[in-house]
């Protein structure tokens, strides 16, 4: 059996603020899952973050996830930005709120469960999974 799941994610907004979808496709060997869902007024930050959330809440048992996203945001987000968030009281650098900050706490208790590594790959740049998961989120828009 492979070493981790792999979960390909992506967020789409139609206006930005306004309908929006996140998309997730789940892989562990040969096994894969797709997970799709939306809200009517968002962000497309929120949805990434929200399908990165997802992928890691829809998982039954802790485990090893190879997370794979475009969106810098969100990688960015969790890899240099949110330790420093945690301590400032999840304030930025400036003192102000952190935007988002109910989905990054929600991203930060998923990610206590499972050893997970980021990979960022170059969005609409005809990366199969990457593709599948932009069509999921726009799927998502229209649920």
């Amino acid at each position: 059996m492979p070493e981790c799941v792999q979960a390909f994610t992506d967020g789409a907004c139609k206006g930005n603020p306004g309908p929006g979808g996140w998309g997730v496709l789940l892989r562990w060997g040969e096994v894969e899952k797709e997970i799709c869902g939306g809200e009517l007024d968002t962000t497309n930050n929120r949805m990434e973050l929200m399908a990165v959330i997802v992928a890691l809440e829809s998982l039954k048992r802790t485990v090893c996830v190879d997370i794979v996203t475009d969106s810098q945001y969100v990688k960015r987000g969790v890899e240099e930005w949110m330790p420093r968030w945690k301590r400032n009281g999840w304030r930025t650098a400036e003192r102000k709120p952190v935007k988002n900050r109910d989905l990054w706490e929600r991203l930060d208790a998923a990610l206590g469960a499972h050893q997970v590594r980021w990979r960022w790959v170059k969005g609409h740049a005809g990366h199969r999974e990457n593709e599948r998961a932009d069509q999921l989120a726009n799927r998502g828009i229209r649920t």
